[in-house]
């Protein structure tokens, strides 16, 4: 990738697409790569979907704080409905699962199965994720999930970019402490509570 001012990195969308759906998990992790989308010319419409997140009073801090940076930067957001309970059945059995482990590469296929969904009803060709932003999550079952999830929409495509790299991780702490984010001490849903602190 090159750049067009230092630290300020450009990329390019698969098929060289202009809009793209992302997938969002949180705004400390949305922040840097919004901001590079952005930059590169490139429109997000984020999309929120994680019924993993527990309890809801969670889920609605964080939703918030997406919110609030998207409409700093006037772009659209998409509330996914919130449904813990039709979460927990999809992750039913691998409870006990460590992080990084099956219940993780279901929650993962779960969320972006309906952000593929959503993308192929709503026109756009590329979906990528904030997921792959996290030094804690696996980029493998991310990208895992994500091809699983268009083969299931074939209009859509799937951007595997590992998007820790060239210094967003850098500019996400800047962004962080410029908007004052929120920033959660676990992945989200209960089982992460309980088997990992951040």
């Amino acid at each position: 990738m090159d750049k067009k001012d230092p630290g300020l990195l450009v990329v390019t969308a698969p098929e060289g697409e202009a809009k793209v759906l992302l997938h969002t998990c949180c705004a400390p992790c949305s922040s840097a790569i919004i901001e590079c989308l952005m930059h590169s010319g490139i429109t997000p419409t984020i999309y929120y979907c994680n019924p993993n997140i527990y309890p809801e009073e969670e889920y609605l801090i964080r939703k918030n704080e997406c919110s609030r940076y998207a409409e700093s930067l006037g772009l659209e957001i998409v509330d996914a409905d919130y449904d813990h309970k039709k979460w927990l059945e999809a992750v039913r059995g691998l409870e006990g699962e460590p992080e990084r482990g099956g219940r993780c590469l279901q929650c993962f296929r779960f969320r972006l199965d309906q952000a593929a969904g959503y993308a192929a009803e709503h026109g756009f060709r590329v979906l990528t994720t904030t997921l792959a932003s996290s030094r804690w999550k696996s980029l493998a079952q991310i990208n895992e999930a994500g091809c699983w999830a268009v083969s299931r929409h074939p209009a859509v495509l799937w951007w595997d970019r590992n998007w820790r790299k060239d210094g967003l991780q850098e500019r996400r702490s800047q962004i962080i402490k410029e908007y004052g984010f929120y920033n959660q001490q676990y992945c989200g849903c209960e089982f992460s509570i309980r088997t990992l602190s951040f």
